[in-house]
């Protein structure tokens, strides 16, 4: 049976912590993604088998991992949200740990950026990001009429991080409005788009990333919705699973990985697809993380 993610560790002692941002209130089409954070602990800690099979290696025996769930989350402004996010992330940094966010919707990544940039210099770090959109707008106003939610809507992380002064790549995108096009071509991001074409190689993405260290964003709708069906905004098309993990070796491999957060896993009933394909990626990050990388055993998939 699956022995899971071992939870050992108090966060103030821990190299590893998994940090749970339970919040979906800007979302805009399908709520649910507050439940997020603990359907994929529950997959770490009960369902994962402890052999990844991807870097074939088992985790060390000195890792010390903790949970710190940051409670009533969803109880809070937008503002107020991504400032709980940045101070409980920041302290985490103080300690040295390696934090994985777990989402919530992807507005709490703006957090975890502003609290990196505190700590760090943001122009020598790249998010990278696995999305179906390119959460490059401004604000909300142009589809949230009504009741917009501001600055730290969902569709507006990356907007912020280029703002601090990270550079951006932007992988998977396919949804998109063409100001985000147009701005993410104006200031030098790297995007790939899918749908047009064949996927490139993960080898050419990891070449456009122009830093050492790199924060990973993963938007779990960048992935194709046959692999990830439980998210709040699905967008057809994505990337294939296996060419994930083959990516998600590379950029291990070829560069320091500083931080990461997977978002937007939107339980639903009768389906744990999502929450359980989160969760390995999650395990395996750690698992690359551990061996730099490690070798990319499973064989290339197909590009389309």
């Amino acid at each position: 049976m699956p022995t899971g993610l071992k939870i050992n560790s108090d966060p103030a002692k821990a190299n590893i912590v998994l940090l749970c941002a339970p919040y979906d209130r800007t979302a805009s089409f399908r709520k649910g993604a507050v439940n997020g954070p603990a359907a994929i602990v529950s997959s770490l800690k009960y369902q994962m088998e402890t052999y990844d099979r991807v870097t074939e290696s088992m985790p060390s025996p000195s890792r010390k991992v903790a949970l710190r769930e940051l409670k009533y989350l969803n109880r809070c402004s937008p503002a107020a949200m991504v400032a709980r996010v940045k101070r409980e992330y920041a302290q985490l940094l103080d300690h040295g740990a390696f934090v994985l966010l777990l989402g919530g919707e992807h507005s709490v990544s703006t957090g975890a950026f502003q609290a990196l940039a505190s700590r760090r210099d943001a122009r020598q770090i790249t998010v990278c990001q696995i999305d179906a959109h390119f959460d490059l707008r401004p604000d909300d106003s142009d589809y949230s009429v009504a009741a917009p939610h501001g600055i730290y809507a969902h569709s507006t992380p990356m907007r912020r991080a280029h703002e601090l002064g990270f550079k951006c790549v932007h992988i998977g995108v396919r949804a998109y409005a063409k100001s985000e096009m147009d701005y993410a071509r104006r200031n030098g991001h790297a995007v790939f788009e899918w749908g047009k074409g064949a996927a490139p190689d993960p080898a050419e993405i990891i070449r456009t990333i122009p830093t050492d260290q790199v924060y990973l964003t993963v938007d779990v709708d960048g992935i194709d919705p046959a692999h990830m069906p439980a998210t709040g905004t699905p967008v057809q098309g994505g990337l294939e699973w296996y060419y994930t993990l083959d990516l998600l070796s590379e950029l291990f491999r070829r560069r320091e990985v500083v931080g990461a957060d997977v978002v937007e896993v939107a339980p639903r009933p009768f389906d744990v697809l999502t929450e359980y394909g989160a969760a390995q990626l999650c395990y395996t990050m750690l698992a690359l993380r551990e061996t730099r990388g490690g070798r990319p055993r499973l064989p290339r998939m197909r590009r389309r």
